[in-house]
């Protein structure tokens, strides 16, 4: 992207104003702009630590030539796979095996942009041994953390965030103080029509006194200024301070301690929930991330919670501001703040709970993985995709459980079901994080390990690690050939015929496709290997040069792929089409039949996908003398490789056609011509790109 022509970065746009803050944001400022690397936001839960880091990352946004992008920690429960989520959060999609520390460092080498690290408490070693790894390898690096505690870091400068400034007197003038001006704003966000009288601001500022400037104290005491007077609130929340020391104290474990105004306000919200409004505070405390009503009922609904009673419920805390609701795309979702999240938590252990509802957590994880694994292939697969990752950070949880509880063969059930997760949907190093450690977990020979030694392979196969397809395709085989089932045997020839191709051994690679009948419905445990094996044979045709017969089998996969209402194999389909129809001769037929491949693969952001077509568009338009155009979608397409770690998917044939594009194009276009095009591809951002290669000429 050009410098200057747009901010890029994931922060996400602003709900409500900011009160106050104006000096944290200034010092942030001026650490930045000298020789801060590391600049940390310590202070209590609730003081507005995140608020206060998205706030001044969008301030300081300009100044990054590659923007500011956020990390959010929480949902995490291990370290381990602190790399892996913040290479989700960056335009980074590498495919490959290398550790991915590696992969970030390379990726940052040479780019100038803010990271904010939101909610590093609970994995203060695992950041700042990755801290410190990413700045020695990125001098253009810049981090911004939020923590309770110090990342304990060389060169770390650490700003504490205060409560929001209170008044000290009662005269007109403590009104304007931040935390009455924060008071009187949420609480004409919860009550229609509130507006603070003379007479009222008084009552306003004893409460911000009372609740000491902590704005999530003041957000759950806004919320209940539909119920109570300001004064009357006040009065409890003194009642409250009396006896503090003899009710709800929490066990956290949080360093520094918890705030007594806020520990207060928690502890009097959570007295004024009804009982059944508080067990289901505990009993949520369990998700990670976000979740829907529906996960609620059935993890949460019980003898002493009626299943028909959860939506009222989600709903009263919703208005408490115990939980935030959050429409989607997919339907509405719900969150919890860490804070809150923890005091629920800690209820749920004194009842005895926690156990039981971390394993009701997993059972439910594991039966949504397997039924995404049954519909996939099929008409929801878009609706299947968007589910699963608004459910990422819920079946990672699930799996961290399972293999802290020792538990391989539940991780290993999980983990295998979810094979078109961890390929089609961008995240096989974090999907070999998990299989590589549940099947040590689980040795047993069975249908539980035979499907994740598959999904092991396919996982392998995505990273072009062609020794690992191998290994697994030969354990797989010997689980397969016992069970005699057909569409194990195809599975396995996918596996084979894959290492093969990867190999670059097409012709062995069709022998071993002819021998299964992959173009029949088996059912069973792996339909998906059924269609991935058709799509290699179909792209083996190309290999060897057989067009006419590569474009009567992507057709006929493609309208097997209709019928069920398939998106992503179809696309591929498209592909191979086009790349019949260029080897045929028929430039428009193949332009046509690219475009629509790259369609698809854009709907469910398939990367490697995405990049494959944009080389074929580019040899397309080589072949029609387009020199430049086919300049700048080379250049659109190596900005997604670059973010993918390995170019044209490692397939021979598809490095050598894409080489013999770039001389193509060179040749018409001159080496100035072509360089400058190429540029204005790179620079290109991936909405623009995508729009220009689908712009039909």
């Amino acid at each position: 992207m050009a410098v200057g022509e747009r901010q890029v970065g994931n922060l996400p746009a602003g709900k409500t104003r900011m009160v106050g803050r104006r000096t944290e944001l200034a010092e942030i400022g001026l650490l930045f702009a000298g020789a801060a690397r590391l600049v940390t936001l310590t202070g209590v839960g609730g003081v507005g630590k995140t608020r206060l880091a998205l706030e001044a990352a969008a301030g300081l946004q300009s100044r990054f030539r590659d923007g500011a992008w956020l990390v959010e920690l929480s949902p995490l429960r291990r370290g381990g796979l602190l790399p892996h989520l913040i290479a989700e959060a960056l335009p980074l999609a590498d495919q490959t095996a290398r550790p991915v520390i590696d992969v970030l460092a390379d990726y940052l080498a040479d780019r100038e942009l803010l990271l904010v690290l939101d909610t590093c408490e609970h994995l203060t070693d695992a950041c700042a041994l990755t801290v410190q790894a990413l700045a020695r390898a990125a001098p253009g690096l810049r981090i911004l953390a939020t923590s309770r505690r110090t990342l304990n870091v060389p060169g770390e400068e650490v700003l504490t965030v205060e409560p929001l400034p209170i008044p000290e007197t009662d005269d007109p003038a403590a009104a304007q103080a931040d935390a009455v001006v924060l008071l009187g704003e949420r609480a004409a966000e919860h009550v229609p029509g509130f507006k603070a009288t003379d007479a009222g601001r008084a009552e306003l500022i004893a409460l911000g006194r009372r609740l000491e400037g902590l704005p999530l104290a003041i957000e759950l005491a806004a919320a209940r200024l539909g119920e109570l007077p300001a004064k009357e609130l006040t009065e409890r929340l003194d009642d409250r301070f009396a006896v503090l020391g003899e009710t709800d104290e929490l066990v956290c474990g949080a360093d520094p301690p918890w705030h007594q105004a806020l520990r207060t306000a928690i502890g009097w919200s959570h007295q004024l929930c009804s009982p059944a409004e508080r067990l289901l505070w505990a009993r949520l405390s369990v998700f990670a991330g976000t979740f829907d009503a529906e996960a609620a009922r059935q993890m949460c609904a019980d003898a002493h919670l009626a299943a028909e009673r959860i939506t009222d419920l989600l709903a009263a805390l919703v208005d408490k501001s115990i939980l935030t609701w959050q429409p989607t795309g997919g339907g509405e979702r719900y969150r919890m703040l860490d804070t809150l999240r923890e005091y629920g938590a800690d209820w749920l252990r004194r009842l005895g709970e926690e156990d039981e509802l971390r394993r009701r957590h997993r059972d439910h994880y594991r039966a949504l993985a397997h039924r995404a694994d049954a519909g996939w292939m099929g008409p929801d697969q878009i609706a299947w995709y968007d589910r699963t990752v608004a459910e990422h950070a819920n079946l990672r949880t699930a799996l961290d459980f399972c293999l802290a509880e020792e538990d391989g063969h539940s991780a290993l059930d999980m983990g295998g079901a979810l094979w078109f997760f961890w390929l089609a949907c961008g995240y096989l190093g974090e999907g070999r994080h998990y299989l590589d450690r549940a099947l040590q977990r689980c040795p047993a020979s069975g249908p539980v390990r035979s499907k994740g030694v598959w999904t092991g392979g396919v996982i392998a196969m995505g990273q072009g690690d062609s020794d690992a397809v191998a290994r697994m395709a030969q354990e797989f085989r010997a689980g397969a050939e016992a069970a005699a089932d057909p569409a194990s045997l195809i599975a396995v020839a996918h596996l084979e015929g894959t290492h093969l191709l990867l190999c670059g051994e097409p012709a062995q690679v069709a022998t071993v496709f002819d021998a299964v009948p992959y173009t029949q419905e088996h059912g069973g445990a792996y339909t998906g290997a059924r269609f991935l094996a058709w799509m290699v044979r179909t792209y083996v045709h190309t290999s060897l040069g057989e067009f006419t017969e590569a474009a009567a089998a992507a057709a006929a996969l493609r309208a097997e792929c209709v019928k069920r209402g398939e998106r992503w194999i179809r696309a591929f389909a498209d592909y191979v089409q086009g790349l019949a129809e260029l080897g045929l001769g028929r430039l428009d037929e193949a332009a046509t039949h690219t475009r629509t491949a790259l369609k698809g693969k854009a709907v469910l952001h398939d990367s490697i996908g995405i990049a494959m077509a944009l080389d074929l568009l580019a040899s397309v338009a080589a072949a029609t003398g387009q020199g430049e155009r086919a300049a700048r979608l080379l250049g659109i397409g190596q900005r997604i490789w670059d973010t993918i770690g390995r170019s044209q998917a490692g397939l021979p044939d598809r490095l050598a056609a894409r080489e013999a594009c770039e001389r193509q194009a060179r040749k018409t276009a001159g080496d100035s011509g072509y360089e400058a095009a190429f540029r204005k591809g790179v620079e290109d951002s991936i909405d623009d790109g995508l729009a220009y290669a689908l712009h039909q000429t």
